[in-house]
């Protein structure tokens, strides 16, 4: 799947509609295989953007759970260790 997609459920504050746009935006990219469509095309992906957008908030809105919500910057935090660890720190 596209790495650019990140998890949007149980989060503290909840995720934004900008955040899930922005994740629909990268799945019908992934699945269209193409950044921008064409002038011919356009509809078609906006569509779907938007049709995708409105399935996630769905879900999300719907989900249940017992666990505590997640803290965005703890998780920050964890996928930077993660990085070092596979790729090495950052060149300066």
């Amino acid at each position: 799947m596209c790495r650019s997609i990140k998890t949007l459920f149980n989060f503290d504050p909840p995720a934004t509609d900008e955040e899930i746009q922005a994740a629909s935006l990268q799945f019908v990219r992934k699945l269209a295989g193409f950044n921008a469509p064409s002038k011919a095309n356009e509809e078609a992906f906006r569509l779907a953007v938007e049709e995708v957008a409105a399935a996630a908030d769905k879900l999300l809105k719907s989900l249940v759970t017992n666990a505590p919500s997640r803290n965005r910057e703890v998780e920050i935090q964890r996928a930077r260790a993660r990085s070092v660890k596979r790729f090495g720190p950052k060149p300066q």
